[in-house]
């Protein structure tokens, strides 16, 4: 074959791979907020938190940083110390003008208490104290889930029965990009699905009923889709 000819070859090659090929687009994140407490007060609540109301109209719980030789990354945690409530007393924390839609969120937690409810979760995508997506990890149920709630009331999407030992801190992950939600407990998958419902919102932290439980090492990261053209 003649160079001219091998040079059309070559090109006529080159063009067919870069029309027929799929480019991917790696994704790419903002800067990851994080709390790990241990600047706050004891006693306090991070400025950046609001605690939300029961459906009693108290508030959703006792959150304080919280001073402990037990802190994943000593010397505080976030702590939920209300060690009382009802079945469906949802103690609710929220990060204000914190907004994320397709997120990488974490955060490692303490089981310390509970006869009725143990452990704790993550709130993301939430609209307000009634209306969020929850994952949570309960050692007396051994199971991890994921809810959906709407006005105040939990919708099961998934179930995942896990051992969850209550003498040490364990990590909840979740990724959420576009309608789908990865659950990840100490680094291992648990729980994939799809869900449509909520599109943004505040992330946040959770317990119930009698569950005292801290927290710590909060991590949000913006995570922008990978995107794809022919």
């Amino acid at each position: 074959m003649n160079p001219s000819a091998l040079i059309v070859v070559s090109f006529i090659a080159s063009l067919q791979l870069a029309l027929g090929a799929v480019v991917t687009r790696a994704e790419t994140t903002a800067p990851a907020p994080a709390w790990n407490f241990d600047r706050e007060e004891p006693g306090t609540l991070p400025s950046e938190f609001s605690i939300g109301t029961m459906f009693d109209g108290r508030p959703a719980g006792d959150w304080q940083v919280l001073a402990t030789d037990r802190a994943k990354s000593p010397p505080h945690v976030l702590a939920q110390l209300m060690a009382k409530g009802a079945e469906h007393a949802y103690k609710i924390t929220l990060v204000k003008e914190v907004v994320a839609a397709d997120l990488n969120l974490e955060v490692s937690f303490l089981p310390i208490q509970g006869r009725a409810d143990m452990g704790g979760g993550l709130i993301w995508r939430a609209t307000d104290d009634r209306n969020y997506y929850l994952a949570r990890a309960n050692p007396l149920e051994q199971n991890i889930r994921v809810y959906r709630v709407e006005k105040g009331i939990r919708h099961l999407l998934e179930n995942f029965n896990q051992t969850i030992d209550v003498k040490r801190w364990h990590t909840l992950r979740v990724t959420h990009q576009g309608c789908r939600i990865n659950v990840y407990y100490d680094d291992k998958q648990a729980l994939d699905l799809c869900e449509k419902t909520f599109h943004a919102g505040m992330i946040g932290l959770w317990t119930k009923s009698d569950a005292v439980t801290y927290f710590d090492n909060l991590h949000l990261q913006h995570v922008k889709s990978a995107q794809t053209r022919q």
